[in-house]
This record gives structure tokens, sequence and C-alpha cells, in this order.
């Protein structure tokens, strides 16, 4: 890791702490996989392997400060890193295009 040896120090203090959070986030959505139908459940597990993409490349980057500034005040970056996806938001689109349709189907 690149850094101070302070900023070094926190960072490592930092960074399990940000496995955890993918852990925990990867955790809640295996839960929801296990309880829907298949079709959604296929567009959870692509949502995981988005988390897990997403994993991989924050905890690849060997900047203290990266862990500093960005994972230092844990919120929701997870979910908001996940959100700006392109492949999230077109699961997203689906999900809701396939909701509008079924209550349009109820209607008639």
């Amino acid at each position: 890791m690149t850094g101070t040896a302070s900023q070094i120090e926190w960072a490592e203090i930092i960074r399990p702490q940000v496995g955890a959070e993918f852990d925990r986030v990867a955790g809640a959505l295996e839960q929801v996989a296990r309880g829907q139908d298949e079709s959604s459940r296929t567009e959870t597990r692509a949502i995981i392997a988005i988390l897990e993409e997403k994993r991989a490349e924050v905890m690849a980057n060997e900047h203290a400060g990266y862990f500093i500034r960005g994972w230092g005040e844990r919120s929701d970056q997870v979910r908001q890193m996940i959100s700006r996806d392109s492949r999230w938001q077109a699961i997203q689109a689906a999900r809701r295009e396939r909701r509008q349709s079924l209550t349009g189907a109820t209607q008639l």
C-alpha cells in the first residue's frame, strides 16, 4: 500500500471494514435471491456479480488515501457504486417494465 506511514495504518483499519460491508450487501442479496422466482433470482445473481466486480476494483486499490477519503465515513457507498453501474440500471428498468406489464394485465 502506498502513502505515509499513518495513512497506511489508517487504511489498513478501514480496508477490512470495506470488505465486510461488501460481504454484508452480498449476504443480503443472497438471502433475497433465495426467496425469488427463477427470473428474479437470475437478475439478483447478476447484481451480485456486479457487486463482486466492484469489490475487486475497490480492494485492488493500493492507495491509502483512496480508502481514507472514499471509505473512511461509510454510509451507503456500496449501494451507490452498484446503482451507478449501467448493468444494474438495465436490470432495474427490466424489473419496472415487468411490473408495469403485470399491473396492466391485471387491470384488463
